[in-house]
C-alpha cells in the first residue's frame, strides 16, 4: 500500500518527507542540553512586617468603651487603631469608617494583619479585630468579656456576624 501511495507524490514531497523523519529522528537521539548556568534564582519574598506580635503583647488590657491606649483600657476600634498608629498607619477611629475607608478582600483571601469586621448589633458595622491566621483574631471584645482577647472565626456567633474584611496599607519599616 506505501508503494502505491508513494508513487503518486512528487520527488520534492518525497525529500521534505525524508527530510522531516530524519529530524524527528536526529531529535531524539541528540544528547539533552545542559541547562544555562546564567539563569537567575528567583529571591525569596521578603517578609512583610506585622501588626500581630504588638496586636498580642496587648492581650488582658482591659475592655473601656472609648478607650484608646493601654492606661485607659480599648474599645475594639480605639485597639485597632493604636496598633496600626505604632506602625505609621492612621486609621479613622469607629469601626464603621475603618470599614468604609480600606479596601475589601474576600473572605478567602484574607491574611495575618487584615481587620475583620462584624455587625453585632448596629448595622452596618459595629465591631472590628486584626485577623492573626488560622481563622482567628485579636479584638477588644466587649464590656462582657472584658478585655482584649482572641476569638475564633469559626464559633458560630463570630461566622453569622462577619460582614467584610479589609486591608489596611503595607507597613512602614
Amino acid at each position: 500500500m506505501l508503494g502505491t501511495q508513494s508513487a503518486h507524490l512528487t520527488p520534492d514531497w518525497r525529500r521534505l518527507t525524508l527530510a522531516g523523519v530524519l529530524c524527528c529522528l536526529a531529535a531524539c537521539s541528540s544528547a539533552p542540553k545542559a541547562p544555562p548556568a546564567a539563569i537567575p534564582r528567583p529571591r525569596a519574598a521578603v517578609p512583610q512586617p506585622t501588626v500581630i506580635p504588638f496586636a498580642l503583647s496587648l492581650k488582658g488590657t482591659p475592655y473601656r468603651w472609648g478607650g484608646n491606649s493601654p492606661a485607659e483600657g480599648f474599645d475594639c476600634s480605639g485597639f485597632v487603631r493604636y496598633v496600626f498608629g505604632r506602625y505609621g498607619i492612621h486609621l479613622p477611629r469607629r469601626a464603621v469608617e475603618q470599614a468604609s475607608w480600606l479596601p475589601k478582600v474576600p473572605v478567602g483571601a484574607r491574611r495575618p494583619g487584615d481587620l475583620v469586621f462584624f455587625d453585632t448589633g448596629t448595622p452596618p458595622v459595629s465591631h472590628v479585630g486584626i485577623y492573626i491566621g488560622r481563622d482567628e483574631f485579636v479584638h477588644a471584645s466587649s464590656a462582657k468579656a472584658g478585655q482584649v482577647i482572641i476569638s475564633d472565626l469559626n464559633k458560630p456567633y463570630w461566622r453569622e456576624h462577619l460582614v467584610a474584611i479589609g486591608r489596611p496599607p503595607p507597613l512602614r519599616r
